[in-house]
């Protein structure tokens, strides 16, 4: 079997952990993305993807495998999400300080995401964000540099890397998808119950659901998390809000996995959300 994957680090440890459970031989097929040589934020999902799906479609590979929270919410014709395996920690992470409550007044903040920047302003807008682009390695050695004060990242990526973060940030709503990976395939193939997790394709399906249902890009700044509380019904927190963080709305409900998404995505517009990506966009 032939896995594509993005070259990164990261990516090729996540390729890596896939293979390791798929239970047959398989050779991993780096794939260079358009994302991987764009300069600047935000963008559209699908650079990340497009060249992974081109190559599905061509028959160069068999499976490509994603970090879950770059996959657009509508996939190339002909394709499909085949499974969604266990999830890692999908909260932010915080690296050079142990909490947010520990930095001083105007500390310097590296990171990328609209949604981190948003969020964090809203918190403290004191804080100061930097841009710090690149892999986890790049930007670890940015922060060790002094290009930055602390820089907030994912705890899965860290852990799979085999890093820790100094502390993790609870108060920041990841975003959809964070910490777990998809693997996509040609419409028709199926890999069965080898890589499947239950609980994480229905937390990941309720936030690509409320996604798609505010009608959210990359250009937005918007959190979606679910977690399973049993008996089929996921607790489902959401954020939106403007770029600098000085205006945003938030939601928590429990409800059942199949609607949760869409009834808090609904909530949201109810609140004015509508208007606040409108603006930020």
């Amino acid at each position: 079997m032939r896995l594509g994957t993005r070259g990164s680090a990261l990516a090729l440890a996540q390729a890596e952990w896939v293979a390791e459970r798929i239970g047959e031989p398989v050779e991993i097929v780096r794939i260079a993305t358009s994302g991987d040589s764009a300069a600047g934020p935000g963008g559209d999902k699908s650079r990340w993807v497009s060249a992974l799906e081109q190559a599905l479609l061509h028959g160069e590979i068999d499976i490509a495998v994603h970090s879950a929270k770059d996959v657009p919410t509508e996939l190339a014709d002909g394709c499909d999400l085949i499974a969604i395996p266990e999830r890692e920690d999908a909260r932010d992470g915080i690296c050079g300080a142990g909490s947010l409550a520990e930095l001083p007044a105007g500390a310097r903040v590296g990171t990328s995401s609209l949604r981190r920047a948003a969020q964090l302003l809203a918190r403290r807008d004191d804080l100061r964000i930097v841009q710090i682009r690149g892999n986890v390695d790049t930007r670890l050695r940015k922060l060790a540099d002094g290009d930055c004060d602390a820089l907030v990242l994912a705890v899965a990526g860290l852990r799979r890397l085999g890093r820790e973060p100094d502390g993790v940030l609870d108060e920041l709503v990841p975003a959809a998808g964070q910490g777990a990976l998809a693997v996509e395939a040609r419409a028709g193939v199926e890999l069965g119950a080898r890589l499947e997790d239950a609980d994480a394709t229905a937390c990941v399906t309720a936030e690509r659901t409320l996604v798609q249902a505010l009608g959210a890009s990359c250009d937005t700044a918007v959190g979606a998390h679910a977690v399973p509380v049993g008996d089929g019904q996921l607790e489902m927190s959401a954020w939106v809000g403007l770029p600098d963080g000085g205006e945003w709305i938030g939601d928590r409900l429990i409800g059942d996995a199949a609607d949760v998404g869409a009834i808090v995505a609904e909530r949201l517009l109810a609140a004015g959300a509508g208007e606040l990506l409108e603006r930020a966009s």
